[in-house]
């Protein structure tokens, strides 16, 4: 009798070892899904892969007005935010360096970024701002109706660059238009050949000069001011990023510097047709929700262009340029100092 007893307090706690040994396996597993999301306070905590081609205060803008629209939210979000360096090369490993740790989402500011992005996965949803042309970078099959895994916001609103051909036309006396560019941006080259379309009718010339990386942007410039009357930048990461010699050599020689957005205006560019990068950042952001919030697919929401468009003028940077400020100017335009 006391070697039964013995034998079923034995086979009792047995019992009770494994029944623990399961609970504690099935409370440990609890904590994740397999991906990169935790449980905490009740809530879920989302991982958001950032990748930023460079930093420049228009794409850091963005990268802000990202983090705010997902913080207004209420969801609870982490980033693993990774900068390619201005290097196309980086911008492959930034994205793989993503996909491998198990974002819930790729948050890919500038064409390179989202480019190597897209080319990473197919499978973790992505949202991409400061994009010139999503459907010529093969990221979305229309602007409607995007398709994939990758929807996001434009940075290039239809008319910011034939508003600003038509300004230097009409309102600046000037015959040749020079413009610096990388022709290894997508975006550049498809934002040189909207400048193409919109000065055919006018008697404007353009002028070129390509740049491979920031370090020869300051040659490009001192090359470019002796035999054109206007310089116009359009928003090339690798000229954006050196902006302050092109302002330099445009402010020595009394040229008038056109840019491409309104932070390099602010930066001390003349004058853009263009819309605060925040604003798209924050526009992406608002993406990002409704795939993490409300569940939706990015093939499911419209790619966007800014919503907004006007024309931002530098007083200071006109003095220094030696442009005199026309009253007619103020119907069209807001004056920054």
């Amino acid at each position: 009798m006391g070697k039964l007893r013995k034998s079923v307090s034995f086979i009792l706690l047995a019992s009770l070892l494994i029944l623990a040994g399961c609970t504690s396996n099935k409370e440990s597993s609890s904590g994740g899904n397999g991906g990169s999301n935790s449980k905490s306070g009740g809530g879920e905590t989302y991982t958001i892969g950032i990748s930023q081609y460079v930093n420049h205060p228009s794409l850091d803008a963005a990268t802000e007005g990202f983090k705010k629209a997902l913080k207004e939210s209420g969801l609870k979000v982490k980033y693993d935010e990774q900068n390619a360096q201005n290097d196309p090369n980086n911008a492959k490993t930034v994205a793989q360096n993503l996909v491998n740790s198990g974002v819930d989402l790729i948050f890919a500011n500038a064409t390179p970024s989202a480019q190597a992005a897209a080319g990473a996965t197919s499978d973790i949803p992505i949202v991409f701002t400061s994009v010139t042309d999503p459907i010529g970078a093969e990221l979305v099959k229309s602007m409607e109706s995007p398709g994939g895994n990758v929807t996001g916001t434009a940075d290039m609103h239809p008319d910011s660059i034939p508003n600003t051909i038509k300004f230097i036309d009409e309102q600046m006396d000037v015959k040749k238009v020079g413009t610096i560019y990388n022709a290894g941006e997508q975006n550049s080259v498809k934002q040189i050949d909207e400048m193409k379309k919109a000065i055919k009718g006018t008697d404007l010339q353009l002028v070129e000069k390509i740049v491979a990386n920031t370090s020869e942007v300051k040659q490009a410039a001192d090359a470019l001011v002796d035999s054109v009357d206007v310089i116009y930048i359009v928003t090339d990461n690798t000229v954006v990023s050196g902006l302050e010699s092109v302002i330099q050599v445009a402010q020595s020689k009394d040229i008038p510097l056109f840019v491409g957005e309104l932070d390099s205006v602010k930066r001390g560019g003349f004058a853009a047709y263009g819309f605060d990068y925040a604003d798209i950042g924050y526009e992406a952001g608002q993406l990002a929700i409704q795939i993490l919030k409300d569940g939706k697919k990015p093939s499911e929401l419209p790619a966007q262009y800014p919503q907004k468009l006007k024309l931002v003028i530098n007083k200071t940077a006109a003095k220094e340029m030696g442009i005199q400020i026309k009253p007619e100017w103020d119907e069209l335009a807001e004056y920054v100092e």
